[in-house]
């Protein structure tokens, strides 16, 4: 992608991180939502053209960048109030599904939705089993969120549905030790899983 092409995306991606905030409010309290105060229009930048970047020339990139906006939306209010409404995770994934048959049925390339469903299916049934596991602190709404994260995945192909599928849960092992390290936390607290799910997926495109 050409230079003018990036900043173009960027420039985007701030438009989409001062949207974001607004929209969070509608499924959490403005007090609760001070803790998702770390995103900014900077953040959505550098995930927007961190995208464009790995991706440019992926007939998909759109709807990258269209799924990328709605989990910085999950991601804010998750932070918030350890949850993933499932209004939110119903628009990622008919955005996911929707643009991605347009994009293979445009570019001729059938074989890569077959494959986008393949990588929905295998992270759904992987998080299923995940959450079935005793004493798991995984949630239904993380489980429904990782099947529709699958889908660029499975598009990407099987190097990035595997990485998908590791990442996250690394990001989020090494966010728990570092907290319990520091006194922030204790064994029992509750921390949301939709952010790293979704900073995992992001690093997964970047590098499948």
């Amino acid at each position: 992608m050409s230079a003018a092409g990036l900043v173009g995306v960027a420039l985007l991606g701030g438009v989409v991180g001062f949207v974001v905030p607004p929209l969070a409010r509608r499924f959490t309290t403005p007090a609760r939502l001070r803790r998702g105060a770390w995103l900014s229009p900077p953040v959505a930048a550098v995930v927007f053209v961190g995208l464009a970047v790995a991706r440019g020339d992926d007939p998909a990139l759109p709807v990258l960048l269209a799924v990328a906006a709605v989990g910085l939306v999950l991601a804010v209010v998750d932070l918030a109030c350890l949850r993933l409404p499932d209004p939110l995770v119903a628009v990622a994934g008919t955005v996911a599904l929707g643009g991605l048959t347009g994009a293979a049925l445009l570019a001729g390339t059938p074989g890569r939705l077959l494959g986008a469903l393949g990588g929905a299916a295998v992270a759904g049934a992987s998080h299923v089993l995940l959450a079935l596991l005793p004493r798991s602190r995984l949630g239904f709404g993380d489980v429904k969120l990782a099947a529709v994260l699958g889908l660029p995945l499975g598009w990407l192909g099987r190097d990035a549905v595997l990485a998908g599928l590791l990442l996250p849960h690394l990001l989020h092992g090494v966010l728990v030790l570092a907290l319990l390290a520091a006194r922030k936390i204790h064994r029992e607290t509750l921390l949301p899983l939709g952010p790293a799910l979704l900073t995992g997926t992001w690093l997964a495109v970047l590098i499948g």
